[in-house]
Order: structure tokens, then sequence, then C-alpha cells
């Protein structure tokens, strides 16, 4: 047993556990945090990067301009892999807490230095470099994130009510969804596309500085997970949490095909819809007006994300997850055709797609850790979470940009879909129902 392991867990043991209330604060407070810095650079992404980064190719092609900031906004996704095995490391190794604390603060700082990054003008290429380099930290930090969070929920949960506890951090993603896009909403509203895209930009992400030291402060209140003290008192705690991972590859492997739809889905949504709606569109919308219809439909992504956590506590992981993944492939097959300048039938759009999504999403917080067994939890549902989210988010925008502009029929993205629903049910029919294993051993 790690030195620092006994210190943790004794520091720990001393406090009482967590109550319910304080269990909901630590896992949902980060990842609402985490997740809001994201959908911040997302929305940036789509709007403002192609022309403040990009300024030739925006010039030339307003599309191909945004596609570049689409890649930037890849490069945190390829960057998560590194931090789920670097947090995964000593989540497993030194405990989920101070894990967690430093994952936040890596996400925090990074998105503050974005907002305070010179544009092409001033800096030439070294602004986008810089650019990549915090994107990646981002990505570093949110990959820590998550499977942490996770892990808070559902190692304090009661047996029968993992699923549901597991929801709380998940929470945290239409949360802060609905913090960014409606700051982004408020602040477009006030000062105007023109200073949007010379200034305002910045202030989601300064503002994130703010959310940080209250995150920070709820974290650090906290007390370590009874199941990893228990793992540390009778010495199951592993030096090497990644070596100790390699007999499960092919948990992470289904765990990566089983959650890369719910990416895919999500990015469409939020990302290259809003991109497609205000710069594709003929007639195009207004950017707030789609905001707008964004910010409402993800009502339905937190709530479908607590229904079938419940349900999936009655009745299981797969029943669930392969209704919902099948839903969502019929959906991909004939909702593009909804992406008109309708005000109804983008709400459809955007209200049935994010009611699936919560679906997809909400037992994730469940079945990928109950995939492994506690000395390698954090880093196999860490590494299971954020190599699905390459697999399906990191270019789902610039893949969803470049087939309409290759093809010129909107329909191409939800053939897109359909393949990552398809290969989601593959796996979700090899994985077995975990909901009654024992998430002691």
């Amino acid at each position: 047993m790690s030195a620092t392991a006994t210190a943790a867990v004794s520091k720990a043991g001393a406090v009482k556990k967590d109550s319910v209330p304080e269990i909901i604060a630590a896992s949902m407070v980060g990842t609402a945090i985490e997740f809001y810095d994201n959908y911040c650079y997302s929305i940036a992404a789509a709007s403002y990067f192609g022309t403040i980064f990009f300024p030739a190719a925006s010039k030339a092609n307003p599309a191909l301009g945004t596609m570049y900031a689409f890649l930037t906004f890849a490069v945190s996704f390829l960057a998560r892999p590194f931090g789920s095995m670097l947090f995964g490391h000593f989540g497993d190794k030194i405990g989920r807490k101070t894990t967690l604390v430093v994952a936040l603060m890596t996400m925090g700082i990074s998105t503050f230095v974005v907002g305070l990054l010179p544009g092409y003008e001033q800096l030439g290429a070294l602004s986008i470099v810089i650019l990549c380099i915090c994107r990646a930290c981002q990505g570093v930090g949110l990959a820590g994130e998550w499977s942490g969070a996770a892990l808070v929920a559902t190692e304090n949960a009661p047996a029968n009510k993992r699923a549901l506890y597991g929801s709380f951090p998940n929470l945290g993603a239409p949360i802060g969804f609905f913090c960014a896009y409606g700051l982004n909403l408020l602040l477009d509203s006030t000062l105007g596309s023109t200073a949007m895209q010379a200034w305002g930009w910045r202030i989601p992400f300064l503002c994130s500085a703010v959310l940080v030291i209250i995150g920070l402060y709820v974290r650090l209140r906290m007390t370590e997970t009874p199941i990893f003290r228990k793992a540390v008192e009778q010495d199951r705690v592993v030096k090497h949490p990644l070596r100790s991972l390699l007999p499960y590859w092919k948990e992470v492997l289904l765990g990566t095909f089983a959650m890369g739809i719910t990416y895919s889905l999500f990015y469409v949504l939020g990302t290259w819809s809003l991109s497609y709606a205000v710069k594709v569109m003929k007639p195009p919308f207004s950017q707030n007006e789609y905001l707008a219809m964004q910010m409402v439909s993800v009502v339905f992504f937190a709530i479908f994300i607590f229904v079938t956590c419940i349900y999936s506590d009655k009745l299981g992981r797969k029943t669930v997850l392969i209704s919902t993944t099948l839903a969502t492939l019929v959906f991909s097959l004939f909702a593009m055709q909804s992406l008109q300048h309708n005000v109804l039938t983008v709400m459809l759009f955007l209200c049935v797609g994010f009611a699936l999504m919560g679906g997809l999403f909400g037992p994730c917080g469940a079945y990928l850790p109950e995939l492994f067994p506690t000395h390698v939890r954090y880093s196999g549902a860490g590494l299971s979470y954020n190599l699905a989210a390459i697999l399906g988010g990191a270019f789902a925008p610039a893949i969803s940009t470049a087939l309409v502009k290759s093809t010129g029929a909107v329909e191409s993205v939800g053939w897109y879909l359909a393949v990552m629903s398809a290969l989601a049910l593959i796996a979700l029919f090899l994985i077995k129902e975990s909901k009654d294993e024992d998430y002691e051993k």
C-alpha cells in the first residue's frame, strides 16, 4: 500500500461519510463547471474563432474558417486519453478527492487563458499554437473530471441506486450547457454581434474563474469514497493501475464503442447544428434565435438523464441503452429533414435529439464504472469515456460540415449518426448486464 494512499484515507476516515446533498454537490458541481468551459469553447468555435484565428481562410470561404476552428475544437478530445491515463493513475493510487481537485484547476486555468488570448492579427500563428495548447489542457482536465465524479457518486450509492446516483455528475452536462449557452445568449443580445466578435466572446471564458473557485470550495470539503477507503484497508490499491488495467482491454473497447454515439449526437446537436443554422441554412436563423431554441431543448436532455437512470436501476443498463440507441438510429435516418427555416421542425429536431442524448448519457455514469473492479475503476472508466470522446465527438462537427459541403445534402449527417448508432448497438449486445455486479470487488 502506498504511503500517500494510506495518508489520504486515514485523513478521510476521521470524517463522517458524506450526506446525499454533499455527494450531489461534490459530483455535480465540477462536471457542470467543466462542461460549461467545454461548451463555451464549442460556441466560440462555431461562431467566432474562424474569423479570429483563421482570418485568411474565413475571408476566402467562411465554411473553411469554421472547419479549421472545429479542428482546434478536436484537439481537446485527442488529449483526453492522456488525461484519463494521468488522472486515472493517481485516482486509483491515491484516491478520488485529490485527483478531482487537480482536474478542476487544470480545466479552469486553461479556460481562463483562452479568454485572454490575442487573435491571429496580434500574434500570428503563435496564437493558434497557444489556443491548441489551452484546448489540450482543457481536454486533460475534463478527462480526469468525469470519471472521478462518477466514482464519487456511485461509490457512495446504495447497490440498487447506482445509476440514479450516477446521474448526479451527468446532470452537470445540461447545467453547464444551459449556463454557457444562456450567458452567450445574454451577451449577444446585450452587446450585439459586432462587439461579441471583437471582444465579448472572452467574457464567458473569464467568468469560468468564479465558477472554479466555487467548485474548489465544494471539492476540498468532500471526503474520500467508502469503497476506495475499504480497498486501501484491504491492501487492494495497486502501484501501477494502468498496468493492472491491461487484462480489461476488451471492457475498455466495448465501453468506448458503446459510448461513441453519445458524443456524436451531442456535438451534432450542440455545435454543428448551431453553425449550420446560422451560417449555411437559407435563410439562416440569427445566433440569438438558435441559442434560445437550444436552451429550451436542453431541458429534455436533463429530464431524460434522470428518467433513464431510474429505469436502468429497475430494468438493467442494457435494456435501457439498447432501446435508446435503436431509437437514435431511427432518429438519425429521418430527423435531418427537419433542419430547415421553420421553428417548429427545428424545435422537434432539437428536443427529440436531446431527449435521446439524455437517454444515452444518463446510464453511462453507472455502466462504465461497473465494467471494472475498484483498483482500476478510475483508469478503466475514464479511458473508455475519453476514447469514446475521440471516436464520437472529436471530429463530429468537422465531419458533419465536410459531409454537407461535399454532398450538398444535410441528410448525410444523419447517415453518419446512423453508423455510429450501429457500432454502439454491437458493443452493447456484447457487454454483460452489470446492474447486480458486486461494486466493492
